[in-house]
């Protein structure tokens, strides 16, 4: 059985790694703004569904006990 202490780091560190991606992706168009590279808005719909499966399977693993870096490697 997991801890409420245990849970509620869980759901921070998904926060934290949704942070994380979606400021790569901000800085990442920014730079392809910068060169001026138009990437089209799909683009960016895809990156975001990118981010929200990543956090889904974040949850998932939280709420199932299951070792998330065990898992990815």
């Amino acid at each position: 059985m997991i801890s409420i202490s245990g849970v509620l780091l869980g759901i921070i560190n998904v926060a934290i790694v949704v942070v994380l991606l979606l400021l790569v992706g901000v800085i990442a168009w920014w730079i392809f703004g910068l060169i001026g590279v138009n990437l089209p808005g799909q683009a960016r719909q895809l990156y975001l569904v990118l981010v929200a499966l990543i956090a889904l399977y974040m949850v998932v693993a939280l709420i199932f006990g299951l070792p998330t870096i065990g898992i990815m490697r």
